[in-house]
């Protein structure tokens, strides 16, 4: 008896649960008919009575943009119009010429010209200034998008008129259009006899296959070290990270776990295929823009001891999207899942889903994260990103640097050059002599530029609190007697930062002759990631120390 008196206890309370989850579900789906209902009525008035016309699809838009804002910035809508973007996006390919067009001084310039393209073989040039695509005069012109009209059908032409630096009048291009493909490894190459480098910029749908390729021929020229390079990557295409993960693990290892709300989507990924190579010593060089998918091959290399990080913590994106198909072509690329990397932690460093009054989002705290052990043992946290085994702090720019860098002087002067120096050097040969820099900081003297040293904006703040505090009459002598001795002159700045100014400037003039490649090699002389890890190479008793856990 008193066996089924229990017998009907439990089913009154499943029954009562069962109730109680149904009657949560009806009052959930009541509030989104409701809302619905308020905002369809909302809009009917807005288009009725508002005092001018409203556009429907830009105002949809724009509250959809605003809804999903308040959940993460990964979760986006896409509208039937912005379908192709979101396709170049994915697939890394468009119909167009392969070259970036950008503002600058209300000028639509060529910022960049990529290898292989239509620009690139019709003659088009960083720095040219666009003024007609097919006739369309887009000068001063804000409601034309240059890049779409240079977008259309392959084999079609496009023509250009541009105004190049150093000629009188303008120049007449014909373009005609390609397939572009943006290469998820813009250069790849030998640094040194034995060391390879791989320089992966994203993950769009072609990445391990190029990243195969680079390192399949890279080792036909006797590799026998590896950097891989993710620094600036802001991911992608997650099942193009698992495969390049597999290029270097075994098959079967687990790659990553992603789970989520709908839990039947939960998935284990592991390696498919045969590994390329199991022995080859790995770097991986990061930094904070290595994000998402970047973040699983930084991270899978480091849980299994199969290489050694260098460079700046990640960025700390563990979050899945997945792409659901909307009504009327419209697309929802939606957060769906957090993902886990072999040891067991999740990277994700911000916490969306709790915000503060002001709507904005903080970090997880230290004292939240939690250890976990790589296949050897090492120690390892989630919640911050991927936390590099060799930290090199990330360069501090000085004022003037960014300055001449933002206002443009840079890549302006690198024009001139370029017209002034039919050839230059290979990119990693090229350097700027003394009497050119000189020539550069008298062509820049004229030019406006200005800035404020962290000193004197310190200074400035001390003043403030001074005068709010009443000892600025006691100490005005003193402070006046500071901001003299620290005050800048760009004179002096220009000879004081010439290094570094001028390491900016030959990577900028080596990148109008050879495109991305020239950047690429022409940064190698400087780059402080890329000279730890050829030290590293170069002490292979320390790389393996640091793959057991010393330093």
């Amino acid at each position: 008896m008193k066996k089924h008196w229990k017998s009907l206890a439990l089913a009154g309370a499943l029954a009562g649960g069962l109730s109680l989850v149904a009657m949560k579900t009806d009052d959930r789906f009541f509030e989104i008919a409701r809302n619905l209902d308020i905002y369809a009525t909302l809009f009917k008035e807005l288009n009725m009575y508002y005092v001018d016309e409203v556009n429907p699809n830009r105002m949809v838009k724009t509250s959809i943009d605003g809804m999903l804002k308040a959940l993460d910035p990964y979760t986006n809508f896409f509208a039937e119009d912005e379908i192709e973007d979101y396709m170049t996006m994915t697939t890394g390919r468009y119909n167009g010429i392969g070259a970036l067009i950008g503002q600058r001084q209300s000028k639509n310039i060529v910022l960049m010209v990529y290898e292989g393209t239509p620009a690139e073989k019709a003659g088009l040039r960083i720095g040219d200034e666009i003024l007609k695509i097919d006739g369309v005069d887009i000068k001063n012109r804000k409601d034309v998008d240059p890049g779409k009209l240079l977008k259309g059908q392959n084999n079609t032409a496009v023509k250009l008129t541009v105004q190049r630096f150093g000629e009188k009048s303008p120049l007449d291009l014909s373009v005609s259009r390609d397939v572009v493909k943006m290469t998820n490894v813009p250069y790849y190459g030998m640094i040194s006899e034995d060391v390879g480098y791989i320089d992966l910029k994203d993950f769009t749908a072609t990445a391990s296959r190029e990243v195969r390729t680079a390192f399949q021929e890279l080792k036909g020229k006797g590799m026998k070290k590896l950097i891989l390079d993710v620094r600036e990557n802001p991911g992608g295409l997650l099942n193009m990270a698992i495969d390049i993960c597999n290029i270097f693990i075994p098959k079967d290892s687990e790659v990553v776990t992603t789970k989520g709300k709908v839990t039947e989507w939960n998935k284990t990924y592991t390696a498919l295929n045969p590994p390329m190579d199991l022995e080859v010593p790995i770097i991986v060089l990061t930094n904070s823009h290595s994000a998402s998918a970047a973040e699983i091959v930084s991270g899978v290399i480091q849980d299994y001891d199969r290489g050694v990080l260098i460079g700046q913590r990640t960025y700390g994106k563990g979050l899945v999207q997945t792409t659901r198909e909307l009504s009327f072509n419209t697309k929802l690329k939606i957060t769906t899942a957090k993902y886990y990397i072999p040891s067991g932690r999740c990277i994700q460093a911000i916490d969306y889903s709790h915000r503060n009054a002001d709507g904005s989002v903080g970090k997880i705290p230290d004292s939240l994260k939690t250890a976990f052990k790589t296949k050897a043992g090492r120690v390892v946290y989630d919640g911050g990103g991927v936390l590099p085994d060799v930290v090199i702090e990330a360069p501090n720019p000085t004022p003037i640097a960014l300055s001449l860098t933002n206002k443009g002087l840079i890549f302006d002067y690198a024009v001139k050059y370029r017209h002034d120096h039919p050839t230059i050097k290979p990119a990693r040969e090229f350097h700027l002599t003394d009497a050119e820099y000189q020539d550069f900081a008298k062509w820049a003297g004229d030019k406006e530029y200005d800035y404020t040293t962290q000193v004197e904006k310190d200074l400035g703040t001390l003043e403030a609190s001074a005068k709010k505090e009443k000892y600025f009459d006691q100490i005005q002598d003193q402070l006046k007697a500071l901001k003299t001795k620290v005050s800048h002159s760009k004179e002096a700045d220009m000879m004081t930062f010439k290094t570094e100014i001028k390491t900016l400037l030959e990577q900028e003039i080596a990148g109008h002759y050879y495109l991305q490649k020239g950047i690429k090699e022409a940064s190698f002389a400087t780059d402080p990631e890329l000279k730890a890890a050829l030290d590293l190479f170069k002490d292979m008793n320390r790389y393996t120390s640091i793959l057991k856990g010393g330093k």
